[in-house]
């Protein structure tokens, strides 16, 4: 459980990474926007990379719960995956700094903890869309000519790209809506 100080510190650090980028994310850039000592910082966290351990277990507690959720549902798999877009582009839209943290992962190679959980994100995720896609498949919900783990790279790779795209092109105006768009791209190639 964090304290109201440690929440604090990670909506700020949060707001560095979106205003300044990752590289802006520093203890002193963190307690001039607080309006705090570095070491008082350091009494909540240990290291910077501690703070975005923190963030990415937000995330993967966050997304962890949605996709659990839409395996458990009893919609089938069409839907569940359109829910997951749908949920995950409304959670970037409102916490866009999100972003840079949860899709950065190639900036934590020289972080082990950070690559570790950023991996334990994704390993689960797809565990879970895997097997929706395919319970799909069994129900010929979505197509068979293709393996579900193939599939499941695909959605979520074209997930990626597309909220890659909002966060630098600014292409993509309403990612909810666009997003929307896509996905029912996406269910005219995946759906049986």
């Amino acid at each position: 459980m964090q304290t109201e100080r440690q929440k604090e510190i990670i909506e700020a650090a949060l707001d560095l990474i979106y205003k300044k980028g990752i590289q802006g994310l520093t203890i002193k850039n963190l307690s001039e926007k607080i309006g705090i000592t570095e070491p008082a910082i350091y009494r909540h966290f240990e290291n910077k990379i501690s703070i975005l351990v923190s963030i990415l277990d937000f995330f993967k507690n966050n997304t962890e719960q949605i996709f659990e959720n839409e395996l458990k549902n009893d919609d089938n798999a069409i839907d569940k995956i359109e829910h997951l877009f749908s949920r995950h582009f409304s959670t970037f839209s409102k916490m866009p700094s999100l972003v840079s943290v949860v899709f950065s992962e190639e900036i934590f190679v020289n972080e082990p903890v950070l690559v570790g959980k950023i991996a334990e994100i994704m390993d689960k995720n797809d565990k879970i869309l895997t097997e929706i896609i395919t319970n799909g498949q069994r129900k010929n919900e979505i197509r068979n000519d293709i393996p579900a783990k193939y599939l499941s790279i695909i959605i979520m790779g074209s997930l990626r790209l597309f909220v890659k795209k909002w966060q630098f092109l600014k292409s993509v105006k309403n990612l909810p809506r666009q997003g929307k768009e896509l996905f029912n791209s996406i269910k005219l190639l995946i759906q049986e």
